[in-house]
């Protein structure tokens, strides 16, 4: 099984060496920087479960799709930042001669909807998509560290398609230690993800605090209360449907298990404000508004939230 990383950081880090250590074939798509890194010292999974460290030899490194051999690649794993997903899958599709012609995408991001840009060029039986729970940061460029997990990674089709192909990539990531599943409901749990993220990401990033601490103030409280409120009233305007029937019953599991267990975690949202790069916001609370205004329904709170991030982004 030959694996193309397109997203060289914590997250693509985190998934190839985990199918590095189940003897998949693993190549990296990566910027300069970060390119020159893992050539000259490798690439290691650290924190929760099992460490990895492959050496340079074990894996390939690519700055370019020229430098990519033809008719190479099984799967091609989207690890980037949805910032920058219509410039991949215009460039994927320009460089198809280095897939091989049953090639499948999968793609591991935040969000809702980021098979869209991909759907432009390719096959509804060629792209899919993860809900990827596990929290991956990066101390160095060659480096993810595991630092929360909650849920196994999903693995599925948001068209409906076959995903039993996927199977063998599942298997290598729970034998790496990050348990992973199939599931035929992938868009069930991608809402249940975004009403977690929806409701946190930002609003961390812009108090800079954790999310544990946004459950012990009052009126930060009431903020999340209503993102929870609004994208529930979305989905059942929408075709979309997640785990919980009521926005009381989510409620009861955010504040009692989905928080507690990630209670110290800063969010990739607040990350990303730290380093000075756009976010994922259009992806997660800029999704909800779309499809708000697509539907007739208020998402103000949502609105809100979006305009301080694009706002503070503004500087960058």
């Amino acid at each position: 099984m030959n694996i193309l990383i397109i997203g060289s950081g914590a997250v693509g880090i985190g998934i190839g060496t985990s199918l590095l250590s189940q003897n998949a074939n693993v190549s990296f798509l990566a910027r300069k920087e970060t390119a020159a890194k893992m050539k000259a010292s490798g690439v290691k999974r650290t924190g929760l479960f099992t460490n990895y460290s492959f050496n340079p030899d074990e894996f390939n490194v690519y700055e370019s799709y020229d430098e990519i051999p033809k008719d190479t690649f099984d799967y091609v794993c989207i690890t980037s930042k949805t910032t920058v997903n219509d410039d991949i899958s215009r460039r994927l599709n320009g460089a198809r001669d280095i897939l091989k012609d049953n090639f499948k995408i999968l793609i591991i991001q935040n969000g809702f909807g980021n098979d869209e840009p991909f759907l432009r060029y390719f096959k509804t039986d060629e792209v899919f998509c993860a809900r990827i729970i596990t929290g991956f940061t990066r101390p160095e460029k060659n480096i993810s560290e595991i630092t929360v997990y909650t849920e196994p990674m999903l693995l599925g089709s948001l068209q409906g398609e076959d995903i039993s192909h996927m199977q063998e990539i599942a298997d290598k990531i729970t034998a790496s230690g990050i348990k992973c599943e199939l599931s035929y409901e992938l868009d069930k749990y991608l809402w249940a993800k975004m009403l977690y993220n929806c409701s946190l990401n930002a609003l961390g990033a812009i108090l800079d605090v954790t999310y544990g601490e946004l459950t012990e103030n009052e009126y930060t409280k009431e903020i999340m209360n209503k993102i929870i409120d609004e994208i529930f009233e979305v989905i059942d305007a929408s075709p979309y449907e997640t785990l919980w029937k009521t926005a009381d019953e989510y409620r009861e599991i955010f504040y009692t298990k989905l928080v507690p267990d990630t209670y110290n975690h800063y969010s990739s949202t607040h990350q990303d404000i730290k380093r000075k790069i756009k976010t994922e916001i259009d992806t997660l609370n800029g999704k909800v508004i779309e499809l708000g205004e697509n539907y007739g329904v208020d998402v103000s709170t949502n609105k809100l939230i979006y305009n301080l991030i694009k706002a503070i982004e503004s500087d960058f």
